[in-house]
């Protein structure tokens, strides 16, 4: 297998957006004596957002934009409209503010002594600017799809990606805990890698918690997966 760089899913994949988002919106709660179910409102959230922007062509919006609104959204929907403008964007800004999986920054930095390592997201750069300074993590570079102006799972966002590392595609290995990313990779002709994140959505678990078509690596955890690729290289 002539791997020559990995790209890594960054909002699931790496960060813990559900745990950080739940516990920022428990505590805003708490100073409005208000107790919900915050883990099915944190959820509906996150539809809400990946509904918006996944597969746009050129719009002229962010996911920080499409995380506003869909706030806005979800609070409405649960009758928590008692939260202030100052609150909301507080709470808003949170998602630049979230830690990483706490596997993920050793195995990370281990892989990178041999490869390149990209983050490929469709995050927008200044959130996974903050997000990696914020749990110590470099990264060779950073390529949003803020950036490319087509989102996943689009085919010529992956395409892109590629040119832009000087590789082909099969060079390239794509690390990511959900199915449609990795489905729309290996269709593109990148070398693919699930890794289960059995908390990404909570107590009830991820939509996809389990691969489905045959990946190149199937892992449980990010120092699984160092260990197999180094192995495999």
């Amino acid at each position: 297998m002539n791997i020559k760089a990995l790209a890594f899913d960054t909002g699931g994949t790496v960060l813990d957006w559900h745990g950080g988002l739940v516990a920022a919106l428990s505590r805003l709660g708490a100073s409005h004596n208000v107790n919900l179910d915050w883990h099915t409102i944190v959820n509906d959230w996150r539809r809400r957002a990946m509904k918006s922007i996944t597969g746009q062509t050129q719009p002229t919006f962010n996911m920080d934009d499409i995380h506003r609104r869909t706030l806005d959204e979800t609070l409405a929907h649960f009758g928590l409209q008692a939260f202030t403008q100052a609150q909301r964007d507080q709470l808003w800004r949170t998602w630049h503010e979230l830690d990483t999986w706490p596997d993920f920054p050793g195995a990370q930095a281990a892989l990178r002594k041999s490869f390149p390592v990209v983050s490929f997201t469709m995050l927008p750069t200044s959130l996974v600017v903050d997000v990696s300074r914020r749990n110590g993590i470099v990264w060779d570079a950073v390529i949003s799809c803020e950036m490319i102006g087509i989102y996943k799972p689009h085919a010529q966002a992956y395409a892109t990606a590629a040119r832009w590392m000087a590789l082909e595609p099969a060079q390239i290995l794509m690390v990511a805990c959900h199915n449609f990313d990795l489905n729309a990779a290996h269709k593109a002709g990148f070398r693919t890698a699930f890794v289960r994140r059995p908390d990404e959505w909570g107590p009830k678990g991820p939509p996809d918690p389990e691969p489905n078509m045959a990946y190149d690596f199937v892992e449980d955890g990010f120092e699984a997966l160092q260990r197999s690729v180094l192995t495999s290289s």
